[in-house]
């Protein structure tokens, strides 16, 4: 790992000089960046790192919002982009009405403001958050009773309420 993770900062450094004096570069050993994203996560707006240590690091930062269900994720290139939730499909879970669908609901949001829909972005966003704070329609993972199927309905049922005042 010594030899990859090298040529990664290497290849991040010369990318960096680029742009020196309008984005700032900060290299990080991944065992201080996790302590310091627990201890200080306001300081860090964009991470770059390689595959193993996103894995870690992204795992960390959802345990620090809530979990892995709560989690988004967007892959976004130059000409395509993928979103879906960090934590993936949890096939385990997969018709048993178990699963936490906050972290594919937010990847959508992503994908709707990536594509110009802020206004529905926000309003999705707005509903989630609601029916979370309400807390009597939230997953298990959320300190709730509700399946799936509930928690995905009170969003909806949240989202058509604000559509009918608006």
């Amino acid at each position: 790992m010594k030899f990859s993770d090298g040529l990664f900062l290497e290849s991040c450094r010369t990318i960096a000089a680029q742009y020196e004096g309008r984005i700032a570069f900060e290299d990080r050993i991944v065992d201080n960046m996790c302590m310091q994203l627990v201890q200080k996560p306001e300081l860090y707006d964009v991470l770059v790192l390689p595959n193993l240590y996103g894995d870690i690091v992204s795992d960390l930062c959802a345990g620090l919002v809530g979990g892995l269900g709560v989690a988004p994720g967007a892959n976004i290139g130059p000409e395509a982009a993928v979103f879906e939730a960090v934590h993936g499909s949890a096939p385990k879970y997969a018709g048993q009405n178990k699963a936490n669908p906050t972290a594919l609901m937010l990847s959508g949001v992503l994908l709707l403001r990536h594509i110009g829909q802020q206004a529905a972005a926000q309003r999705v966003e707005d509903a989630i958050r609601a029916v979370i704070a309400d807390g009597r329609s939230t997953t298990y993972d959320l300190g709730g009773s509700a399946g799936t199927r509930e928690f995905a309905d009170a969003i909806v049922a949240r989202l058509d309420s604000v559509a009918a005042t608006a």
